[in-house]
C-alpha cells in the first residue's frame, strides 16, 4: 500500500489557516444600487441600515481608468522582493508584505498604502504607476462624495454637504490601497480551512470604496452573524459603512464587519479609497438624525483621537466600544 505525501506548509502559512465554520450564506440579497435610479438616494440609505454594505453600478468611473490601475499595481508587485522593499517600509504608509500594522495581525498578503491627499512619491513606483494612481484617486474621490451625499439626502440632512465636505476638505486624512493576495497552491492540502488575506475588521473611516479583479475572497459578516461571499464584479464598486459614519448616524448605520481569504490557485488585487475627515474633526453624531429625545450613544471625540486608539489595536477588535457612553474611556 503506497501512502501519498501531502505538500507542507510552512509554520508561517499554517498560522493563517482557519476554520471555514458555517458554510458562506448566499449572496443573492447583497444590495445592488444603480447610481442612476432616481430613487438611488433611499435605496442607499436601505442597504447601510440592513447591511453596511452595497455594490454600486453605474457610477461613472471608466472601466479603463480601474484595469489600467489594475495592470500597473500588478507590475509593482512583480517586481523582485528586494525592489519592493525600497519603496519604503508600512509606517503605516508604503509597501507592506504579510504583516497588518503592528499589533501582531498577519495575512497572506502584500500591499502598498498611501496617503490619497495627495498621493506620495516613490521611486520603485514608475510614472505610469503614479499617473494612473493619480487619475484613479481623482475619481473614486468624487464619486465617494456623491455616495455620502445621496446619503444626506435620504437621511434629510441639510446643507447636502454636511458629510462630503469633510472628506473633500483639504485636510481630509484620506488613503488609497492596493493589497495583493497571491495564490496559495498548499491550500488545496488542507481540507474545510482558508487561508487568511486580511483578517475580520471594519474600516474606521467615514466610507471606503472597493474594487477588485476578477477574484473571489472578499466575505461581509451579516447582522446574523452569518458570512456572505461576495462575488467579484470588475466593473463595480463595493461600499462599506465605517467607523465614523456609524458615529455620525448614532447608530443607526453599523460598520460592516469583512474580510479576505485567499485562493490556491488564482491571485487577487482589491483597490480601496478610505474616505476620512480633517484629524481636528469632532466626530459626533448629526443634530438632524437625532430623534426629539434622543441622545448620543458615544462619548465625543475627534478623528484624530479614534484613529491613534484604533491604531492600538488588533484587527478584530470593536475599536468604538471605548468610545460608547457606556463603556469606559481607554484614551
Amino acid at each position: 500500500m503506497v501512502v501519498l505525501s501531502q505538500p507542507a506548509l510552512d509554520l508561517e502559512k499554517y498560522s493563517l489557516l482557519r476554520s471555514t465554520g458555517k458554510p458562506a450564506a448566499s449572496a443573492a440579497d447583497i444590495p445592488e444600487i444603480d447610481l442612476s435610479d432616481p430613487n438611488a438616494k433611499s435605496h442607499v440609505v436601505k442597504a447601510c441600515e440592513e447591511f453596511g454594505f452595497f455594490k454600486l453600478v453605474n457610477h461613472r468611473v471608466p472601466v479603463e481608468l480601474m484595469t489600467k490601475l489594475e495592470d500597473e499595481s500588478l507590475c509593482f508587485f512583480k517586481l523582485s522582493q528586494s525592489e519592493k522593499d525600497k519603496a519604503r517600509p508600512p509606517d503605516p504608509l508604503g509597501y507592506g508584505s504579510k504583516n497588518i500594522g503592528s499589533n501582531g495581525d498577519k495575512g497572506w498578503i502584500e500591499y502598498l498604502l498611501l496617503n490619497a491627499n495627495p498621493l506620495p512619491l516613490f521611486s520603485q513606483q514608475s510614472d505610469s504607476f503614479l499617473s494612473a494612481a493619480a487619475e484613479y484617486v481623482t475619481a473614486v474621490k468624487k464619486l465617494s462624495g456623491e455616495v455620502v451625499e445621496l446619503i444626506t439626502e435620504g437621511l434629510k440632512i441639510e446643507p447636502k454637504n454636511a458629510i462630503s465636505r469633510l472628506i473633500n476638505d483639504e485636510k481630509a486624512d484620506c488613503y488609497f490601497r492596493v493589497n495583493h493576495y497571491p495564490p496559495c497552491p498548499e491550500m488545496q492540502a488542507v481540507s474545510g480551512r482558508n487561508m487568511i488575506g486580511f483578517g475580520e475588521h471594519t474600516d474606521p473611516q467615514i466610507i471606503s470604496l472597493l474594487r477588485s479583479n476578477n477574484s473571489t475572497g472578499l466575505q461581509i459578516c451579516r447582522r446574523d452573524g452569518v458570512w456572505v461571499s461576495v462575488p467579484p464584479d470588475t466593473t463595480a464598486f463595493f461600499v462599506n459603512v465605517g467607523d465614523a459614519l456609524q458615529v455620525m448616524t448614532n447608530g443607526r448605520f453599523k460598520s460592516v464587519k469583512h474580510k479576505v481569504v485567499a485562493d490556491s490557485s488564482k491571485e487577487r488585487v482589491s483597490m480601496i479609497y478610505f474616505g476620512g475627515p480633517p484629524l481636528s474633526e469632532k466626530i459626533q453624531p448629526l443634530s438632524q438624525v437625532l430623534a426629539e429625545g434622543e441622545e448620543s450613544l458615544y462619548k465625543e471625540f475627534t478623528w484624530w483621537e479614534y484613529k491613534t486608539a484604533a491604531f492600538k489595536t488588533r484587527l478584530a477588535d470593536y475599536r468604538l466600544g471605548a468610545f460608547e457612553k457606556s463603556q469606559k474611556s481607554t484614551f
